[in-house]
């Protein structure tokens, strides 16, 4: 697996940028804001998908929600029809993710995995829950008889 450009950091860090500038003042009014956390960018790694090419996968984490993403790897290129379904195949399974502009420039590909984070404690401990959450999509999928 190879690492991320200083490219593709800094450009997660602008999604991360424009999910704050876009979403948090709403976010604020939302029953289960958590104001503990930010939004932030975490596990990205490379990912090829059949339809898409080269991606990064990985997880958003606001103070909301926790959303499984999926970017171009290279230039992202203009922003595709919002709320355009995507597939994303993963070793765990196929999702189905929706195009969601971030800015100007930013834009994503997600699925709202969790969307109360109101009993997450700390960014640490968000940042762990983004880990146990690609581990898992990551995996593969035991088959569904149990292997008998």
């Amino acid at each position: 697996m190879h690492a991320l450009t200083p490219e593709q950091y800094a450009r997660l860090g602008r999604l991360a940028e424009g999910w704050t500038h876009r979403y948090l003042r709403d976010a604020k009014r939302q029953p289960g804001f958590n104001p503990r956390l930010a939004a932030d960018a975490l596990c990205f790694q490379r990912h090829r998908d059949a339809v898409h090419g080269d991606q990064l996968v990985g997880a958003l984490v606001t103070p909301v929600s926790l959303w499984l993403v999926m970017v171009p790897a290279g230039e992202p290129g203009p922003l595709p029809e919002l709320g355009d379904e995507a597939w994303l195949s993963l070793p765990s399974g196929r999702y189905p993710l929706e195009t969601v502009a971030l800015g100007e420039e930013a834009w994503c590909r997600r699925l709202v995995l969790l969307d109360d984070l109101s009993d997450v404690t700390s960014r640490q401990a968000a940042s762990r829950l983004a880990q146990q959450l690609m581990e898992r999509v990551m995996a593969e999928r035991p088959p569904a008889d149990g292997g008998a």
